[in-house]
């Protein structure tokens, strides 16, 4: 006889069921009908078909804008994890000495918070008194002008994201170095393995899928950055972007055309776009993740 299971799966299931579909499934849907519209406002809107698409293509401010997230995401990719790398290597070394509170120091900046470690870069990055420039003055007899560090604004948004996050990655990396096998490490020792063949041979590949995964997370980061260079610039007259929009990322811009604007068709197309970057992005770390396991 089938065993019929009766209500009670549904009834546990029906919250989640409620939730999921009132915040993640409603939105997606509501925002792929917005994005074929255009708005000035809740309630206001007239269907344009692609027309938010088409006019994203040749709009100078979303170019640039994803120029800018290029740049961080580049930065973050090709920059801080390879440093957060070497820095899981380092403090996995057995005879360092304090280990633990070398590791404390790099993961703290994740225990103040984004907004504090923000509200700090601003005032580390102040043209006249900040404490970047303070200590050039001090120690070279110079200082960065002003021209300057408004040229340099996503250097100075790498920068601060580096002392943000390094630590972060550096803890994933930890957690692959302390599973590879010791085994294999002592046999490529044996069988005569330089350092360098060691990590290329063997704690490379055996690191790889956290690489992977770790990877795919700053990406996804970095395309969604938008509180760091708001909370730095917020409070200039250039607002979040900066000055000349140098530090306008796509979220950023869509936030402008959402909330300041008031086109949500716009906005939703442009958070479309985002949308299939990223899940290229991750469709290219499950490839990448199934070429691993093979």
């Amino acid at each position: 006889m089938r065993h019929r299971s009766g209500p009670a799966p549904y009834i546990l299931l029906a919250p989640f069921l409620f939730i999921f579909a009132l915040f993640i499934v409603y939105p997606l849907v509501r925002s792929l009908g917005l994005a074929t519209e255009r708005s000035f406002g809740p309630g206001t809107g007239e269907f344009v078909g692609l027309e938010n698409f088409r006019l994203l293509l040749v709009d100078p401010l979303f170019w640039k804008a994803a120029r800018n997230t290029l740049v961080f995401t580049a930065g973050s990719v090709f920059i801080q994890l390879p440093l957060a790398l070497l820095l899981a290597l380092a403090l996995n070394r057995p005879d360092l000495r304090g280990r633990s509170f070398y590791r404390l120091i790099f993961f703290s900046p994740q225990l103040v918070g984004l907004v504090f470690s923000g509200m700090l870069a601003s005032l580390m990055f102040e043209k006249r008194t900040g404490l970047i420039n303070q200590s050039l003055h001090a120690i070279f007899g110079f200082s960065l002008d002003y021209p300057w560090l408004q040229i340099h604004i996503m250097p100075m948004l790498i920068i601060t994201a580096l002392w943000m996050y390094i630590g972060f990655n550096m803890v994933y990396f930890l957690a692959a170095l302390q599973n590879v096998d010791k085994s294999l490490t002592e046999a490529a020792l044996i069988d005569g393995a330089s350092k360098t063949q060691r990590f290329y041979h063997v704690t490379l590949p055996a690191i790889r899928p956290v690489g992977t995964f770790v990877v795919l997370l700053s990406i996804i980061g970095s395309v969604q950055l938008f509180e760091l260079p708001f909370i730095i610039f917020g409070q200039t007259p250039y607002g979040g972007s900066g000055p000349d929009n140098r530090a306008l990322t796509l979220v950023m811009y869509l936030y402008r055309q959402a909330f300041e604007t008031g086109d949500l068709g716009y906005a939703s197309a442009l958070g479309w776009i985002i949308a299939v970057f990223l899940f290229i992005a991750g469709l290219g770390q499950l490839v990448l993740t199934r070429g691993d396991r093979a």
